[in-house]
């Protein structure tokens, strides 16, 4: 059974959120959600969020996950506000706990955090497992190599890559995040790559060249023609060779102070303090 996709693309962050859901009044999955924050006061907000609870209430629709595709670090995700406000469980790979334990060692954070616990998230999949939004059936592909807990949510004709490839034009995800690695990240865009030609392909970002409306849909046969970095014919030594070189220029994410923090406690906020607020750290000389 072919799900329907409903996107709301964040301009802000260049995130793109998925409800997934089988018709009006059926469960869904909400895919890779995003909490808005300001970063010169750190202020949150959830008007993006808003929206999706805006569209899932029209819907009659019923929260069964809230899906990460991975540990963002460009914008928070709004998991855990939106279990509040629609129920449904947060899910991540289960790869999510070396993350966990590299940034928990690096803003010195809760035990919690190394743990072999699922906590703060409800539920770790491991790769090839499946599970059920209803009467649609997910399955979930581990895709490594941008992070070490990167993974995919694949349905009937569909696959949510999160930052694993960008459009054909913008090319793949970076790898010089800790447990990131070049070859890896080809050999995980092999096995999407793998998937039926025709299959729609979702991503979690656009990054668009000038001139080029926001896209976030493209498909198995159209990055396998065009993408810049990884289309057929590109060996694993070229790629490597690309990514390293390309990684080399770039600076870290604009929010990836606050993103990490939040992300590795599935959008959950620190514990408030004596004086009632809650605080993230600012790390020194680090990044």
């Amino acid at each position: 059974m072919t799900p329907r996709v409903e996107a709301f693309p964040d301009p802000v962050t260049s995130t793109v959120t998925y409800v997934v859901y089988e018709t009006a009044g059926s469960p869904c999955a909400i895919i890779d959600a995003v909490l808005d924050y300001e970063p010169h006061s750190g202020r949150t907000s959830t008007q993006t969020a808003d929206r999706v609870i805006r569209f899932v209430n029209e819907h009659d629709l019923r929260v069964e996950w809230l899906l990460e595709t991975h540990a963002h670090a460009d914008h928070i995700s709004a998991a855990a506000y939106l279990r509040k406000q629609l129920g449904g469980a947060i899910a991540i790979g289960e790869h999510i706990r070396s993350v966990q334990a590299v940034f928990g060692r690096l803003f010195n954070l809760e035990p919690a955090m190394s743990s072999t616990s699922p906590a703060p998230f409800d539920h770790l999949f491991a790769d090839g497992e499946t599970f059920q939004v209803g009467a649609l059936t997910g399955r979930v592909m581990h895709v490594p190599g941008h992070t070490p807990a990167d993974v995919a949510y694949l349905f009937d004709g569909l696959a949510f890559m999160g930052d694993t490839l960008f459009m054909p034009d913008v090319g793949t995800a970076r790898c010089d995040f800790p447990g990131g690695d070049a070859s890896t990240l080809y050999e995980s865009i092999g096995r999407l790559l793998g998937l039926p030609p025709q299959t729609r392909l979702f991503a979690c970002h656009d990054y668009p060249p000038d001139g080029r409306e926001t896209r976030w849909e493209t498909t198995v046969a159209e990055q396998r023609a065009a993408n810049i970095h990884v289309r057929d014919g590109i060996t694993v030594s070229e790629f490597v060779s690309m990514r390293t070189a390309r990684d080399a220029t770039l600076g870290p994410p604009a929010l990836i102070i606050p993103s990490i923090q939040l992300n590795i406690r599935a959008g959950a906020f620190p514990a408030a303090e004596s004086n009632g607020v809650s605080y993230l750290k600012l790390p020194l000389n680090t990044f």
